[in-house]
């Protein structure tokens, strides 16, 4: 949880530096205090508005899968954003599930199988959390930098 706090300040200040660094200074970035609508920030710039959910991965790591909430695909422009990184919190690059203009939805996820708790109950069994979606890594496009991911996010800086 810290890990993923620190990575989405980091996110959010290096993409305001890039977007001011380009001209691009009516950029805003909104915070959810908790992730009830399925994204932990908006950044709007114009008349894109973009939901992201963020996740976070180590360089090497086995995840396959991520969590994530058919609340967030109900959005106009919903994205997902995983921040692959090294052991001193260095981005060395990104995955990224969404459209691929900045005002197009989050592709479909209904055919992807209901995540589970992470805890069973006192039978063994772990109940399913309807309201989110596991999807496979293999679903996101691997991104090589910050650049790249702005241009997915907000559409080409000035």
């Amino acid at each position: 949880m810290l890990r993923e706090i620190i990575l989405e300040h980091l996110f959010v200040g290096r993409l305001l530096q890039r977007c001011w660094q380009a001209g691009a200074y009516d950029v805003e970035v909104l915070r959810s205090e908790f992730d009830s609508g399925g994204y932990d920030l908006v950044v709007t710039r114009g008349a894109i508005t973009r939901h992201i959910q963020f996740k976070a991965l180590r360089v090497g790591g086995k995840r396959r899968h991520f969590d994530i909430g058919l609340r967030l695909a109900a959005r106009p422009a919903g994205c997902v954003i995983a921040i692959v990184v090294d052991d001193d919190l260095e981005a060395r690059h990104y995955l990224w599930f969404g459209g691929t203009s900045p005002d197009s939805a989050l592709p479909p996820i209904d055919d992807c199988p209901a995540a589970r708790h992470t805890k069973a109950d006192s039978t063994g069994a772990k109940a399913a959390r309807n309201a989110l979606r596991r999807v496979p890594t293999s679903r996101f496009e691997k991104l090589d930098s910050l650049d790249a991911v702005i241009g997915r996010l907000i559409g080409k800086l000035p």
